[in-house]
C-alpha cells in the first residue's frame, strides 16, 4: 500500500471505480433507464433483488426519498441480509437449487415486468436461477455484478454459467474478485470492500435515468419524497394511491 492514510486511500479506490463505471457503463446505464421506463410507461411492475450484502443496494431502490415509487424488493427470506442467524445460512442458501424458483411461483412478477438483480459474484445458483426462472416467465432482467468473476471463477451452477449470461442488459461494477480494495505488510488478508459504494451508484444512475427518460416522454416519474420535509407524507400517499396496484411493500 502506497503513502497516505488507509481512509485517503479507500476514497481514492472507491473514487476511481466510480469514475469507471461512470465511463465504461454509461450505454448500460442508459440501456438499463430506457428499459425500465419503458416498463412503467407499459403498466409493468418494477422489482429487485439481491442476496447477502449484494441485497443492500437492492434495499436501496427500494421506498427511498428521491426514489421511484414502483421498486418493490424481491424478497428471499434468509439471504437478504445478515440478521439470519447464523450469518453463514444466507450463504449457503444463495447456493440451493430450485429455491429462485419457489419464491417466483409464489411473487407477484408477471410478463412484462422488470427484475433487477445485484449479484456481486454472479456465480451461485440463486441469482443465475433467478434471472433464468424470471425471463421465462416473461420478464426483463437487468443485472448487476462484476463481469471479472466469470473470467477468473467457476461457475456454481448446475450449467456453468454466471447471472451475465440471463440478462437482457449487464451493468459491471468493475469490483475485483475477492471485494477488498487495500493491502497492508501487517494484515494477513486484503481489506475494505467497495463494491456497496459502487453498486448502490450505479443503481442510483440507472433510477435517475429512468426518471428523465420518463419525464422526456410526457410522462411525471412516480417518485417518492422524504417524509422528513414538510408535505412529503401527503405527496406519497398521492403517489401510491395512484400507483397500488403496482406497489407491494405496503400490503
Amino acid at each position: 500500500m502506497s503513502d497516505g492514510t488507509p481512509a485517503d486511500l479507500f476514497f481514492d479506490a472507491a473514487i476511481g471505480l466510480l469514475q469507471r463505471v461512470r465511463d465504461e457503463e454509461a450505454e448500460a446505464i442508459a440501456a438499463a433507464g430506457a428499459l425500465l421506463a419503458d416498463t412503467v410507461a407499459a403498466g409493468g411492475r418494477l422489482f429487485a433483488f439481491g442476496a447477502g450484502h449484494s441485497s443492500l443496494a437492492a434495499q436501496d431502490v427500494v421506498y427511498r426519498a428521491g426514489g421511484l415509487a414502483l421498486m418493490n424488493l424481491l424478497a428471499v427470506p434468509g439471504v437478504v441480509g445478515v440478521d439470519v442467524t447464523p450469518a453463514t445460512l444466507g450463504s449457503a442458501l444463495e447456493r440451493v437449487d430450485g429455491l429462485a424458483g419457489a419464491v417466483l411461483d409464489t411473487s407477484p412478477v408477471r410478463p412484462g415486468d422488470a427484475l433487477v438483480i445485484i449479484s456481486l459474484s454472479g456465480r451461485n445458483a440463486l441469482p443465475v436461477e433467478m434471472a433464468l426462472g424470471a425471463r421465462a416467465r416473461g420478464l426483463k432482467v437487468i443485472g448487476v455484478t462484476s463481469v471479472a468473476y466469470a473470467a477468473e471463477t467457476s461457475s456454481r451452477h448446475a450449467s456453468g454459467t454466471f447471472l451475465k449470461d440471463h440478462c437482457d442488459i449487464v451493468l459491471d461494477s468493475k469490483i475485483a474478485v475477492g471485494d477488498a480494495e487495500l493491502t497492508l505488510d501487517t494484515i494477513p488478508a486484503p481489506f475494505a470492500p467497495a463494491s456497496t459504494v459502487v453498486t448502490t451508484a450505479l443503481l442510483q444512475a440507472v433510477m435517475a435515468t429512468t426518471a428523465a427518460a420518463l419525464a422526456d416522454r410526457g410522462i411525471e416519474p412516480p417518485l417518492l419524497r422524504s417524509g422528513n420535509v414538510d408535505g412529503g407524507h401527503e405527496w406519497n400517499g398521492r403517489v401510491m394511491a395512484q400507483y397500488g396496484d403496482r406497489i407491494f411493500y405496503r400490503r
